[in-house]
């Protein structure tokens, strides 16, 4: 592939997306390359509603085959919440702090039971030709009481990875790509691109 568009302005993200795709695709391009594109309401549903819309519009807005990618925490005890509204548990613009004590307040009462969780990762592609492409990656945890680790970003502070003894932040990165929902999710799109002509 020449060229894809990754329907996100985080440059970080692009970047790790970059690197996972190397000599598959030419060039990645970002939103925040292209200033003219619209920004998409994330009002869907699911990871899935959402990533789908923002690859739609941005692929409809650019022309470019694009790749888009919704993701968030689902906690058993809380039925699925924070859920699609995971960056904005506390409030419009809440920072990953205020989501976390939100997220542990939350918790405080409930059995130990309710803290099982997931990190969820939907990635979605589409082509100009209307191909259009659902991936998805899923890891397993429990919320811990307190914040361990500096790496990441989020709610990995809270969530101990099942069968590891560690959070999220505290793996090391490349062993974080490796099992996250994130790197699982962008692991089947690479599958996938290395099928199409």
């Amino acid at each position: 592939m020449i060229q894809l568009l990754v329907a996100t302005r985080n440059r970080g993200k692009v970047k790790e997306i970059r690197a996972f795709l190397d000599g598959l695709v030419d060039q990645v391009l970002c939103a925040a390359d292209l200033p003219e594109l619209p920004e998409t309401v994330e009002d869907g549903a699911t990871f899935q509603d959402n990533a789908l819309k923002k690859a739609r519009e941005a692929c409809q807005a650019s022309g470019l085959p694009t790749l888009a990618d919704d993701s968030g925490l689902v906690v058993d005890g809380l039925d699925g919440a924070p859920g699609v509204i995971s960056a904005r548990y506390a409030g419009e613009g809440a920072t990953d702090d205020a989501n976390n004590r939100k997220l542990l307040q939350e918790l405080a009462q409930r059995p130990e039971a309710s803290r099982k969780a997931a990190f969820i990762c939907s990635l979605a592609f589409v082509a100009p030709d209307g191909t259009e492409q659902l991936f998805e990656g899923r890891v397993r945890g429990t919320i811990i009481g307190q914040p361990q680790g500096e790496n990441g970003f989020g709610y990995d502070p809270l969530f101990l990875v099942d069968g590891c003894e560690q959070t999220m932040a505290e793996l090391p990165v490349a062993e974080k790509n490796l099992i996250s929902h994130r790197g699982q999710a962008l692991q089947a799109f690479k599958e996938f691109l290395s099928r199409v002509p």
